[in-house]
């Protein structure tokens, strides 16, 4: 399989910064594309491919902290690297506890951006990889039965067949058909990887409500 290809988008309101940074991006082979204000930015199409944003701090309209906020919410596979002229220590603790993986400061060299690009990318691949696992997950959750979720449920907390046939008011032998299906279902190997699954879905037990009218 070929590898996706990688974005880095430069928003920036000084032309010449984003001129310099096109030609140093494309020159390491990476793709790029330049907005000159947040409102351009978010008129793009969301990426579906390793990126990351080279963001400058002041901007016209939105500013960089609130364009953060929003890449965030809504693309939160793009690592953000705040570049900046006049950078203090309250705008750079902000900016990183909001999730930027770098705040630099200008002048800075080129392979000090280049490293930051580099370490944001696997970031982004990193993250939409995790994504793509979970919908498969998702999907295959979506296929079960309401009874096979039921069982999936309890079984991941550690309870044997008949227990979980005593929750559910149905014979061990049924469990037992119903856990070969799910298994089955959610390609799950073993219970240890049921219960990594689980989690990654972040499934919880049944509500004992719930069980009472499935009875």
């Amino acid at each position: 399989m070929s590898q996706l290809p990688s974005f880095v988008f430069v928003v920036d309101d000084d032309v010449s910064i984003r001129e310099s940074l096109e030609l140093l991006l494309r020159h390491e082979g990476l793709g790029v594309e330049t907005f000159v204000s947040a409102q351009e930015f978010l008129g793009r199409p969301r990426a579906t491919v390793p990126c990351c944003m080279v963001l400058d701090m002041s901007l016209p309209g939105l500013n960089g902290l609130e364009l953060q906020k929003r890449v965030a919410a809504e693309r939160h596979e793009m690592p953000i690297i705040f570049i900046t002229g006049h950078g203090d220590i309250p705008m750079t603790v902000q900016a990183m506890k909001a999730g930027a993986v770098e705040f630099l400061t200008k002048p800075f060299s080129d392979e000090v951006l280049l490293s930051a690009i580099r370490n944001a990318l696997e970031r982004s691949k990193a993250l939409l990889d995790r994504d793509t696992e979970i919908r498969a997950l998702k999907a295959r959750y979506a296929r079960l039965t309401a009874r096979e979720r039921e069982v999936l449920a309890l079984v991941v907390i550690g309870l044997p067949n008949k227990q979980v046939g005593g929750e559910l008011g149905i014979s061990e032998i049924t469990v037992k058909a119903h856990r070969g299906s799910m298994m089955r279902k959610m390609k799950a190997e073993s219970l240890a990887e049921l219960v990594s699954i689980a989690t990654r879905l972040r499934l919880t037990r049944p509500s004992a409500a719930a069980l009472s009218v499935s009875k």
